[in-house]
């Protein structure tokens, strides 16, 4: 599980480095950052319970804020998202935005797992 929560860190510190083009990259370089260094604390033996579920509880209202957007998406019948790197329709940037939260919270709920798994200090 340690190597496993190094890479999960790694690749959130990739995806947090990777958002300098971003809209908002601001926001989205405190999540991703946020949840890669969960994962590397996690990795050395850290398990911060209340934490990580105060960001996956805040990463949630977000995915809830975008549904709506979500379900025009799927009305739609799925339009491609990766014809370009730029946003052409408004869809395009809300489901990106989605599914990056996704991502977060599978880390998230992977890190939750773990800390209520850990023994008790």
């Amino acid at each position: 599980m340690k190597a496993l929560n190094y890479v999960l860190a790694a690749v959130f510190f990739l995806f947090a480095a990777l958002q300098y083009n971003d809209p908002d990259p601001l926001l989205w370089v405190a999540v991703y950052g946020a949840v890669g260094t969960l994962c590397l604390l996690a990795a050395l033996g850290g398990h911060f319970k209340w934490l990580t579920g105060a960001l996956t509880l805040t990463v949630l209202v977000w995915m809830g804020s975008l549904a709506p957007g979500m379900a025009d998406w799927a009305r739609m019948g799925f339009p491609t998202i990766v014809g370009s790197m730029k946003a052409e329709a408004p869809h395009i940037e809300v489901v990106r935005e989605f599914l990056g939260l996704l991502t977060a919270l599978l880390g998230l709920l992977h890190l939750l797992r773990l800390a209520v798994r850990a023994p008790k200090a």
